[in-house]
């Protein structure tokens, strides 16, 4: 993408790495009273680098490797502090219930959090940004429609981007005598090095000679719509057609990225399937007393290809009456308890862990009717929780919401369009931390 460095995350990782070990070598120093020998510090070192690499994971759940993690100095304190109270939990989980660790490492494991969580909030608050990785280049935007007022809002003057617009213009004015030159003029005279235009937008192809010339002046072009989803995490619906479609969207089956997946699916619900069995004669016991009705539901959902599956969940809403959450089922909502039965259906194979949520049927007919292209969702197939449900903050569920669900789309074709087996785990982890944060999704 145009606007995440991987030199900047490796850079930041490898720092991480050193100020981890940095900090445990120190935390020996401190324990003991004298400089450690190499025995001692292999042998500490070996639990801990397994350690290491489960905190560097939560690092990166907390987005302390995402593309706008440098210039957030403000935050990074309480946002650093916060992933190192989650790894304080992981390593008292695993030094003292994983049974092949055979060392309790109070003090030092204390010492080591305290120290880590100093050398690494200044390594990245007062090292990195001397490295001068956001040096923000000059830009122009050349494009129309909401979408481009929207980039142009959020990129202009705001340092976490590296470039600036120094002027913006629509394609509708390309026609005037003036246009082009007026266009070259500006970047002449403010020394302009990187163009964002709408390249795909056949107003603007007048004006491509003109661009030609540029390129010997190391000015650099990029794709509106590619920005905007770099930036926003999602598909500009504005650009959608049959064209970009057949372009960028495939339903044909991936071998290696299908058999990962489903070999994620399986694993993941037989154990935590297995463990939710703990939890379910509470739930039944729960259910039972507080109106004496059916413990599960069954529910229709359009699944892959259209497809009619059916999912089950424990039952959260009155039988009779007027449709109403029960004090039960409130709770069973909000620790999102109702939804374990779903594992069943991942492990069945009608669900998958990640994927885009999948509708009720009369629903999903309105927005087919409504909403150009809604249906392309159904070319994999649907999950527990996906890309969409990671970015928004209020992502339609019980009722017909167009304006929320045409959002919707936009972050499930973003998802369609890039899916990898990496982006599943990516959006797992950041499910667990939104649901261990209570924030649901």
């Amino acid at each position: 993408m145009y606007l995440s460095s991987t030199r900047e995350s490796n850079v930041l990782f490898l720092g991480d790495i050193v100020c981890l070990v940095t900090a445990l070598w120190l935390t020996l120093f401190l324990r003991f009273g004298e400089v450690p020998n190499l025995a001692l510090f292999r042998k500490v070192l070996v639990p801990f680098s397994v350690l290491f690499i489960a905190w560097l994971a939560v690092f990166y759940v907390f987005g302390l490797y995402g593309k706008h993690t440098i210039p957030f100095k403000t935050r990074l304190p309480a946002l650093l502090l916060r992933a190192q109270i989650a790894n304080t939990f992981v390593a008292a989980v695993f030094f003292y219930f994983v049974p092949f660790v055979t060392i309790a490492p109070k003090t030092i494991l204390l010492l080591a959090v305290v120290l880590s969580f100093l050398f690494i909030l200044f390594w990245r608050a007062e090292l990195v940004p001397s490295l001068g990785f956001r040096k923000r280049q000059r830009a122009i935007l050349i494009g129309e429609g909401e979408e481009k007022e929207l980039l142009l809002k959020e990129v202009q003057g705001n340092v976490r981007y590296p470039f600036k617009f120094v002027f913006s213009t629509n394609l509708e004015h390309v026609k005037s005598a003036n246009f082009e030159g007026d266009i070259l003029r500006t970047i002449y005279e403010e020394k302009v090095s990187v163009i964002v235009a709408d390249f795909s937008n056949e107003k603007i192809h007048p004006i491509l000679p003109g661009f030609y010339s540029l390129l010997f002046r190391r000015v650099r072009f990029l794709d509106i719509n590619t920005v905007y989803e770099d930036i926003f995490d999602r598909v500009p619906l504005s650009t959608l057609g049959h064209a970009w479609v057949l372009r960028n969207i495939t339903g044909t089956s991936q071998k290696t990225y299908d058999m990962l997946k489903r070999s994620m699916d399986i694993a993941i619900s037989l154990v935590l399937g297995a463990f939710s069995l703990v939890l379910y004669p509470f739930v039944f016991m729960l259910i039972k007393f507080n109106d004496g009705g059916p413990v599960f539901i069954v529910q229709e959902r359009v699944g892959r290809g259209n497809r009619i599956v059916a999912i089950y969940k424990f039952r959260t809403m009155k039988l009779q009456g007027v449709e109403q959450v029960t004090r039960i089922g409130n709770f069973l909502r909000k620790s999102r308890i109702d939804e374990l039965p779903q594992l069943f259906s991942v492990l069945r194979g009608d669900l998958s862990l990640i994927g885009p949520r999948p509708e009720l049927p009369h629903f999903a007919k309105l927005y087919e009717e409504t909403i150009p292209y809604y249906n392309i969702r159904h070319l994999i197939k649907p999950g527990l929780s996906g890309w969409a449900q990671i970015h928004m903050e209020s992502p339609p569920k019980f009722d017909v919401g167009y304006s929320e669900t045409k959002e919707k789309l936009s972050y499930d074709l973003y998802y369609i369009k890039h899916r990898s087996f990496l982006s599943d785990v990516k959006i797992a982890l950041f499910t667990i931390k939104t649901l261990l944060s209570r924030n649901g999704i």
